[in-house]
């Protein structure tokens, strides 16, 4: 399918950008969620701004305790990263089986998490990783907690001037960690996705993609988890989806089984 006619901006830093989307423009990284969403008129934004070519967006770094993940990295670049999977191996895991070679080399984290698809990959991860999503406005940098950063069905609580910058996570080296998926298989996306931190106190963190409209952490079966409880259920009190890929029933029934998969790969 063919789009609208756009104005295309390239920006040559983050400054630069918050200014373009100051003026209306929409960040354009990888393309591999933004584009087709124009394609099929879910979206029309009048202006792209490639945001793509931004160098300080594309660096993995480690500060103090921290590891920091540029927007602008690629799933590929953070699937083979040496640091990523040193600090947070989930985020190297989960990254490596997002799409297929051509989505992993152009996609972005930043892309995937401001894009903000129920059944992406990233959401379930960062919010396991209890992560902060960092932005760029023309007010100024502000850090949003990865719980309060998913705000309903693609929405973020993004403003229109902002650009994400970079991910920070705490370095969770001596943690077990895992993201498992029912992958939709044309797609890849998650019909159910679930990750699972558990530190080395012993403590549970569970958070889903793919389940509900919304990417959530499971606070429900986290509860039933460090209350000493060896399994939980996963998804109590959520409103689960149900479309032509997979009904409500069979989602919950995955959401089960997948927690599961998933608590028995950091026992």
């Amino acid at each position: 399918m063919i789009t609208y006619p756009f104005q295309y901006k390239r920006a040559d830093s983050v400054a630069d950008a918050v200014a373009m989307l100051g003026e209306g423009g929409k960040a354009l990284s990888g393309g591999h969620s933004l584009i087709p969403s124009m394609k099929l008129r879910l979206n029309a934004p009048d202006t792209l701004v490639d945001v793509g070519r931004i160098a300080e967006l594309k660096t993995i770094t480690v500060d103090g305790n921290d590891l920091v993940i540029g927007a602008g990295a690629t799933h590929g670049q953070i699937a083979s990263s040496s640091v990523v999977k040193q600090h947070v191996p989930m985020f190297a895991e989960g990254a490596a089986h997002i799409g297929d070679p051509s989505v992993r080399n152009r996609g972005t984290i930043g892309g995937s998490l401001a894009h903000a698809d129920p059944s992406a990959d990233w959401p379930a991860m960062v919010l396991a990783a209890d992560a902060t999503i960092v932005v760029q406005g023309a007010n100024g940098s502000r850090s949003i907690a990865a719980s309060d950063f998913f705000t309903g069905l693609f929405s973020t609580a993004l403003e229109d001037d902002e650009l994400i910058t970079a991910i920070r996570v705490s370095s969770q080296a001596d943690a077990k960690m895992t993201y498992q998926k029912f992958a939709q298989p044309a797609s890849r996306y998650a019909l159910v996705g679930c990750a699972v931190v558990k530190s080395a106190d012993g403590s549970v963190r569970v958070a889903f993609s793919g389940v509900s409209d919304t990417p959530f952490r499971d606070s429900a079966a986290e509860s039933q988890l460090n209350g000493g409880a060896s399994s939980a259920n996963a998804a109590s009190g959520q409103s689960i989806m149900s479309d032509h890929f997979a009904t409500e029933e069979y989602r919950r029934h995955l959401a089960n089984v997948y927690l599961k998969r998933a608590l028995a790969a950091v026992a």
